[in-house]
């Protein structure tokens, strides 16, 4: 096994481990090799860092939050139902609203019982 192959087997089995299907036709490829997880947790993923970053910044109001996170639930929905085909790219942006929202509420809710 190549080094690159090798690394690409773990990263896959990782990414199995956060309990993403990682189906191919949901995720993003890269050199021919698929991402460890699917484009919407990939969003989670980028939307989780910039909610850690942004904590320091900007807290939107819950509001927003709670609207970033039924974006993503309406999106798995119509899928699921099979009302809208889904696309990665909406999976991926969704996935970075939703990751964004629910990490900052965990935030807000958690210096509401520490007390800050």
């Amino acid at each position: 096994m190549t080094n690159g192959l090798g690394l690409w087997v773990k990263l896959m089995r990782l990414g199995r481990l956060t309990g993403c299907h990682q189906m191919g036709e949901r995720s993003f490829f890269a050199r021919g090799y698929q991402f460890p997880i699917c484009a919407r947790c990939t969003g989670i993923l980028f939307g989780n860092i910039a909610a850690i970053i942004g904590a320091f910044l900007f807290v939107p109001h819950a509001f927003i939050l709670l609207t970033f996170c039924a974006a993503m639930f309406v999106d798995w929905l119509l899928q699921r139902i099979n009302l809208l085909q889904g696309t990665n790219i909406r999976r991926l942006l969704t996935g970075v609203l939703g990751g964004y929202a629910v990490l900052t509420l965990i935030f807000k809710i958690l210096v509401k019982i520490i007390g800050g």
